[in-house]
């Protein structure tokens, strides 16, 4: 490991993280903190694109954390031009909320068609009854209906993850609006507690450059992030 504080730091996010971070750096002004659209992982093309503009738009060699998993590939060949690159070692975000990839291996493994949701997707709209909606608003009904149906029809479970009970509490009715939407392809309903300990283990980065292991991919300057680094052996 090396010392991070002779650099300066950029947090670069998913703002589904948003609360999460923004509650751990309340007290440290010197770390300057980017949240991009939520809409950017829906087309990984534009993630790269975006998230490649923003670390080069950062003039001083910096430490930058990345609040993204490998997210459909949209990671893939981001370089890390001047910089010093810190991403979490995780195929999409459901990892990080959920504190670990054995976690995440645990409940996708007993139930391997499980969609998940967050408040963050709850807040920005990115849930299968919106997407119906918005189906709706180009399509007649019954082609909104084999468009939906082809995107969801596999899954066979849906699990809210949050980090409070106050949160569960506040998005469940949202929620539960998804799950009756759901039920047309008997989907069950489940909600879980998710843990902080992957992103607290990413905001240590701030201080402390992390050596590569199971949950991180450190990129040097001018290097890049390769999909093959997100591959593990079970």
């Amino acid at each position: 490991m090396q010392s991070s504080q002779k650099r300066p730091v950029v947090i670069i996010s998913c703002p589904v993280f948003k609360s999460l971070i923004e509650e751990r750096l309340s007290k440290n002004r010197s770390v300057r903190v980017i949240f991009l659209d939520y809409g950017l992982h829906q087309v990984p093309k534009c993630l790269n694109e975006t998230l490649q503009n923003e670390i080069d738009q950062i003039e001083e060699p910096s430490n930058i954390i990345l609040g993204y998993g490998l997210c459909g590939n949209g990671l893939n060949g981001i370089r890390s031009g001047i910089h010093t690159l810190i991403a979490a070692r995780a195929d999409d975000c459901i990892t990080i909320l959920l504190g670990s990839y054995d976690e995440y291996r645990r409940i996708f493994d007993n139930n391997p068609g499980t969609y998940f949701l967050t408040k963050g997707w709850l807040e920005s709209g990115n849930d299968p009854l919106r997407e119906y909606q918005v189906l709706l608003e180009k399509y007649d009904e019954p082609t909104a209906q084999w468009i939906i149906d082809q995107q969801y029809k596999h899954y066979k479970k849906l699990v809210l993850v949050a980090h409070s009970q106050e949160d569960l509490e506040k998005y469940r009715p949202r929620a539960l609006e998804v799950a009756n939407f759901c039920k047309r392809w008997s989907f069950t309903y489940e909600e879980i507690l998710g843990s902080d300990r992957y992103i607290n283990n990413l905001l240590k980065a701030i201080e402390v450059v992390p050596k590569p292991d199971e949950d991180f991919i450190v990129v040097p300057p001018g290097g890049q992030i390769k999909q093959n680094e997100y591959f593990r052996q079970r």
